[in-house]
């Protein structure tokens, strides 16, 4: 029986053990992420109200721009010579943001995006100090991106909610 081809070397300068849980904790990010991505579009379908042209538009912009992302995490996860998850089983153990059950009012969806947008950013910071430490710094620069784009959305997102 033939031998199977040895997996290339990966030597970036950053350690195997450092690559394997940086892309472990990218692929906690990516499954947060697609979890957004799919809570976003789910209300963006449905919204009703009288806020309706507002929030389906925002929606829009929202998951419009989080689709792009999912791509960009996934690579660095390839990058870094890890396979990047890519079902919803795989996702629903990976994320931190809970299915949304029916269909809520219009506020109650944005209450949920605040939530998801936060707990996005937080994952997504909570994965820092490893990257730091293992000198990653395309890893840092995606992470810092990240980290601005929903602490952003959030603000703007709670902002419909002041009375």
């Amino acid at each position: 029986m033939a031998k199977a081809p040895a997996k290339p070397q990966i030597d970036i300068g950053i350690s195997e053990k450092d690559r394997k849980a940086i892309a472990k904790g990218l692929s906690a990010l990516l499954a947060d992420s697609y979890s957004l991505y799919l809570m976003t579009h789910n209300f963006h379908w449905n919204v009703r109200g009288p806020m309706f042209n507002t929030l389906h538009t925002m929606f829009m912009t929202q998951y419009t721009e989080q689709w792009g992302a999912l791509d960009l995490i996934a690579e660095r996860i390839r990058a870094l010579g890890e396979p990047a998850p890519g079902t919803y089983k795989e996702f629903s153990k990976l994320s931190s943001i809970k299915e949304v059950d029916g269909t809520p009012k219009a506020m109650e969806m944005v209450k949920h995006l605040v939530k998801a947008q936060e707990a996005t950013a937080k994952t997504a910071r909570k994965l820092f100090p490893l990257v730091e430490k293992a000198n990653d710094q395309p890893t840092a620069d995606l992470l810092t991106q990240r980290i601005d784009i929903h602490e952003k959305t959030a603000w703007m997102l709670r902002s419909l909610l002041e009375e």
